[in-house]
């Protein structure tokens, strides 16, 4: 959702000293291509840069993997690891057919855009770094990629608060404003199948995020998000596990609840969720792995 916003900004501009001559107003207008979320957000009549553009494909690659990294590096800050389980996929922009994804076993606080796997559709590790990557992921996610070419990454974690409240197999509630953004693009997978090994699994899983659907509770399971970047990804699962967290909290207290309206939830999504914007609010938790990394994370860019 993009938009040309302008924005006018009117002066008081002083008569020259010694003279008479009255106050005076000027007007400045400056004029930003930021997406309609972005521009409502932002103030002071400069553009909030958005989703940077790529000409060339290996350097969007080696962008798409610094920020992947990112992502696992605010995973595991938030406390989301739980042993080899949680995955990260991305959509190569040389060889659209094919993923990245991350090596079994490394917890994610370690990783790096060098660590990162290449697959084919098959699962076949054809590049980087060649080592084992997770059955799992590779079942689930292909079918997503495959289903969905809107979808360029998808994340999925164990986090606590994503698992205890998959537990009644319910979408979350429209709470508070943070919960806007998953108002039409959530779903609920209600059929727990065990790990994901099998492709009929996978294929159901898509099939349950349909044409619209971005993030998924996986009854019983967790929690498994979606976007055209690793960012908008990768906020979703942090905003949808935060949100679960207050969702508990709120059910705890036995309190009746009052529900977002339907008209003002809507109008806030609209705002807050489009992909552009869900990038941005990611850059604030990956700048803060870079600044904490010493040299292993960079923008990519």
């Amino acid at each position: 959702m993009s938009s040309t916003t302008t924005t006018t900004t009117q002066i008081a501009i002083e008569g020259s000293p010694g003279t008479k001559q009255p106050k005076q107003t000027t007007e400045i207008t400056h004029t930003s291509n930021s997406p309609a979320g972005l521009s409502a957000c932002g103030t002071g009549g400069y553009p909030i840069p958005g989703i940077p553009k790529f000409n060339d494909p290996f350097k969007k690659r080696q962008w798409q993997l610094e920020h992947m990294a990112g992502a696992f590096r605010v995973f595991a800050r938030k406390g989301y690891t739980e042993g080899s389980a949680g995955h990260i996929s991305v959509r190569d922009p040389v060889d659209p057919n094919t993923f990245w994804i991350n090596p079994l076993g490394v917890h994610f606080g370690m990783l790096k855009a060098s660590d990162m796997v290449h697959v084919n559709e098959e699962g076949q590790v054809i590049g980087g770094n060649k080592v084992a990557v997770n059955a799992a992921g590779f079942m689930s996610r292909s079918a997503i990629h495959k289903a969905r070419p809107d979808i360029n990454a998808a994340c999925h974690a164990h986090s606590p608060a994503g698992k205890a409240w998959s537990t009644f197999g319910r979408p979350v509630e429209i709470l508070n404003q943070d919960s806007c953004i998953f108002v039409g693009i959530q779903r609920v997978y209600n059929t727990f199948g065990g790990v994901v090994l099998e492709k009929e699994e996978g294929e159901r899983l898509a099939e349950t995020l349909g044409q619209d659907g971005r993030v998924a509770i996986l009854q019983n399971h967790g929690l498994l998000t979606a976007g055209s970047t690793v960012d908008e990804a990768a906020y979703l699962l942090t905003s949808l596990e935060r949100t679960c967290e207050v969702q508990l909290m709120v059910e705890s207290t036995g309190i009746p609840k009052i529900i977002v309206g339907d008209k003002e939830a809507e109008y806030t999504a609209k705002v807050n969720a489009d992909p552009e914007t869900l990038y941005y609010e990611f850059q604030p938790d990956f700048e803060y792995e870079i600044w904490k990394s010493r040299g292993e994370l960079s923008k990519g860019i």
